[in-house]
């Protein structure tokens, strides 16, 4: 029996920390899945135009295509979560039956004694057995013997109480866990039925997209274009930027030097002040007394010591004085990778994504993206991602494009139907930029880009999701 609790021991301890594990990654799971379902209904209200024109159907087409990214993320997340819960249910009923191997052998045990003292009754007597002691040593042991014995058996029956109680536990905790396997696997099929119907409506818009092969090569040449000398406006401010930067750190630079140079000449007057004032001193005093001269000999070595010590403190290099604001900013915005805030309000899809990429389905249509857009519901807001100042505001196409420099780094904002800020304002992380304006499908999409200096930088490894 001990040799049975102590294996029962081992492996509950065995499969206990399996099973926790387990229920923590569902538990991940299920917040990362509450996450992008919220997500999906978010998109889901993104009004879609019903316009037949090109730029209607592709601004749809990007939308639509984001929403089945993220479902079929979705579903994916489901088949993960139904791979742990089968693992769950594997460990719980592994421990179920251990726990009735255990619970039948001690009701087995207990029928053993209570068939052998029924059957024993009449040749046996708990006051026979004790009164039959040789002496009263031994009457005291048979007295205690009976009486732990009685004690056993009703522990024994307590831990077979106990027992039943842990197992009919285990099989509700495994019907509640197959059940909500159940749950997910119908949640599943629910929502890979809505993935193809999602997809069959992007192929829809594709097949009705390739019809009109000759419109469409004649928009995106023409947004191309557009795009490409709103980017060619944006890389001539940002240079300029860079150059004023530049011309700032030399100024900055020539003052610092004017001001140690400055410090010097005045540290050099006040050691030949000094030293005039102590040959003045000497002078003015007879010779008669050598200690006398001997210690204003020394203290004015000493003078100089410390004079001179004072000018090699001003020519040694200070790291502080490399230091300025610039440096400062750009080192916070490089350590904030990763946690800045999406550049817009409210329910959000990335519905293009950074550099050169193909369109699903599209024949011969590339695009190349310097940032990403971001489309959120009609009345979103552009909002800053870092502290920053604003230094350039620029009309383009009848919209409004901002630039924030950050140090060395710089985020642009584009696509604004109207603006808060002016140029030289400095913004806080997350200050409202302005309002962005209504794209062909009917919802606000925002053209966001991330610069350091020149190198273009994919905004999606910087932003928090």
């Amino acid at each position: 029996m001990k040799r049975l609790l102590h294996i029962l021991c081992i492996l509950w301890l065995t499969l206990a920390p399996a099973g926790a594990q387990t229920n923590k990654q569902i538990r991940s799971l299920q917040k990362q899945q509450s996450a992008l379902k919220s997500q999906i209904a978010d998109q889901e209200k993104m009004l879609r135009s019903t316009k037949k024109d090109v730029n209607s159907q592709l601004a749809n087409l990007r939308v639509i295509s984001s929403q089945i990214d993220n479902q079929q993320k979705y579903v994916k997340g489901i088949h993960a979560e139904l791979t742990e819960l089968a693992s769950d249910i594997s460990g719980l009923e592994k421990q179920l039956s251990l726990l009735e191997h255990d619970l039948e052998d001690c009701k087995r045990k207990y029928r053993t004694a209570i068939n052998y003292m029924f059957k024993n009754r009449l040749k046996f007597s708990q006051w026979r057995f004790i009164l039959s002691a040789r002496n009263f040593r031994q009457m005291y042991r048979r007295l205690r013997y009976v009486s732990d014995f009685s004690k056993y058996q009703r522990q024994q029956g307590l831990i077979i109480r106990k027992k039943e109680e842990e197992v009919d536990a285990k099989r509700k905790e495994l019907l509640g866990v197959k059940q909500e396997k159940d749950r997910l696997y119908a949640e599943g099929q629910a929502e890979t039925q809505k993935l193809e119907g999602q997809k069959k409506e992007r192929q829809d818009m594709v097949d009705e997209l390739n019809k009109k092969q000759k419109e469409l090569q004649k928009t995106l040449a023409k947004q191309r274009k557009k795009y490409d000398q709103l980017n060619a406006r944006i890389d001539q401010l940002i240079q300029q930027e860079i150059i004023a930067a530049e011309k700032r750190r030399k100024q900055q630079e020539a003052a610092r030097k004017a001001r140690e140079k400055k410090q010097r000449e005045a540290a050099e007057a006040e050691r030949r002040r000094k030293q005039q004032a102590a040959r003045s001193k000497n002078n003015g005093k007879t010779t008669a007394s050598k200690s006398k001269t001997k210690t204003a000999t020394s203290k004015t070595n000493r003078t100089r010591s410390r004079t001179s010590s004072r000018d090699e403190e001003y020519h040694a290099p200070n790291p502080r004085i490399a230091e300025n604001t610039d440096y400062a900013l750009t080192a916070s915005f490089a350590a904030a990778r990763g946690r800045l805030p999406m550049p817009i309000t409210g329910p959000y899809t990335i519905t293009t994504h950074f550099g050169t990429y193909n369109v699903s389905g599209l024949k011969g249509v590339q695009l190349d993206s310097k940032g990403i857009n971001i489309t959120g519901h009609p009345g979103a807001q552009a909002r800053c991602v870092y502290k920053g100042e604003v230094t350039a505001i620029f009309p383009y196409a009848g919209m409004y494009n901002v630039i924030v420099r950050h140090g060395s780094y710089m985020s642009v904002y584009c696509n604004l139907a109207s603006i808060t800020v002016t140029r030289g304002q400095q913004l806080s992380q997350r200050q409202t930029i302005g309002n962005v304006a209504t794209d062909a499908s009917g919802n606000c999409t925002l053209h966001f880009q991330l610069r350091k200096e020149t190198a273009r930088l994919n905004p999606e490894g910087w932003l928090a999701r």
